[in-house]
């Protein structure tokens, strides 16, 4: 794989990967930009202990424009955008309108209190574009197209994790318009946090709780239970195995992990690389399949890296899930589920690994 390192018209970073190596992306961007003042600020939320981001500046991004304005497509005749080569295989750039930017602590000044902590936002937002085919998605790509996304979300998260201040790298896609998706131009994001989400949080306390109780490691011992009793694994490979959740959340959930665990994406061998690609182009392509004539499945694709606080307890795995529960029907997160934080699902995890193993290739 071949990387080009090169800046956008406001300073921005801009990243191009390339499964060819003879590659050449030296096209100048020639937007006039001025630099955007990130205002973002950490919030700790004084009942829960939870961390909140609070960044009003991005009220002003770019919302669902039409095909022809899209600023992730390449620049061609005359239009530019974000990415200022005529074509691409994979691109990364620093988003416009971050919720984290590097220099916040330089327009946000931080305060503390028995009540009310207030830091400046000082993280990294970052955009991956899987392809330049405007109408294409995630699991049109190859096989060598999906390993090149594969080595720029590893190149990007050691990268972002060796960033002072930074605990934990997020790698993910958001996909369709009810998911929230602004832009459908087939892309992701990468969030670089500075502090450890609250969900990460509650996963290594239960963690350090099972090593506590049974001298084992958590994750171990759940890809160990769902093999041996494989009533939901969905698909599996040599190196990795895919399973709907034992308490699955969503609908239609799988978690993808690799067979050996793994800190986070730089963690996995040559061999685990290789597999990935073809075990999860399948599974988004299931996800497609599940509901006959109800247009393309809605989902969120997350990696779950550990924090460097983490990384002897927690394993890298990939969870994807959709909220559609059936054709033409979503699952809504209203009063149990955002006011308490308590799920209820109305498919069976068991039912819903049936039907995935069923709508495979």
């Amino acid at each position: 794989m071949k990387k080009t390192t090169t800046k956008l018209a406001d300073g921005r970073e801009l990243l191009y990967f390339d499964a060819d190596e003879t590659a050449v992306r030296d096209a100048p961007d020639l937007r006039p930009l001025e630099p955007v003042t990130a205002l973002s600020e950490i919030r700790r939320d004084p009942v829960t202990g939870d961390h909140v981001t609070v960044a009003a500046h991005r009220q002003g991004r770019t919302y669902r424009p039409p095909a022809d304005e899209c600023p992730l497509c390449p620049s061609r005749d005359g239009r530019l955008s974000e990415i200022p080569a005529a074509d691409y295989e994979v691109a990364v750039f620093e988003n416009r309108f971050p919720s984290l930017a590097r220099d916040a602590a330089a327009h946000v000044p931080g305060r503390s209190g028995p009540l009310f902590d207030l830091a400046p936002g000082a993280g990294r937002c970052e955009v991956v574009c899987f392809t330049a085919d405007h109408d294409a998605s995630f699991a049109d790509l190859s096989e060598e197209r999906a390993r090149v996304v594969l080595d720029a979300w590893t190149d990007r998260t050691a990268a972002l994790s060796a960033l002072p201040g930074i605990e934990q790298v997020y790698c993910f896609e958001n996909r369709g318009a009810e998911i929230g998706v602004t832009l459908p131009h087939p892309h992701g994001q990468i969030y670089a946090f500075p502090f450890v989400p609250p969900r990460t949080s509650r996963v290594a306390a239960r963690a350090a709780e099972h090593r506590e109780a049974f001298g084992r490691n958590l994750f171990d011992d759940v890809v160990a239970a769902e093999l041996a009793d494989p009533v939901r694994v969905v698909t599996a490979g040599r190196y990795w195995t895919a399973f709907v959740p034992f308490a699955a959340r969503w609908p239609y959930e799988v978690h993808l992990y690799p067979n050996r665990r793994a800190p986070d994406l730089t963690g996995l061998s040559e061999d685990e690389r290789a597999e990935f690609p073809g075990l999860y182009l399948d599974l988004l392509r299931r996800f497609d399949r599940l509901f006959d004539g109800a247009g393309p499945t809605p989902y969120i694709a997350a990696w779950h890296q550990a924090p460097a606080a983490h990384r002897e307890e927690l394993a890298l795995h990939l969870e994807l899930f959709t909220i559609r529960r059936a054709a033409g029907k979503l699952k809504y997160l209203a009063g149990v589920e955002s006011g308490m934080d308590a799920f209820v699902n109305d498919v069976s995890p068991e039912g819903a690994a049936e039907r995935l193993r069923a709508v495979g290739r």
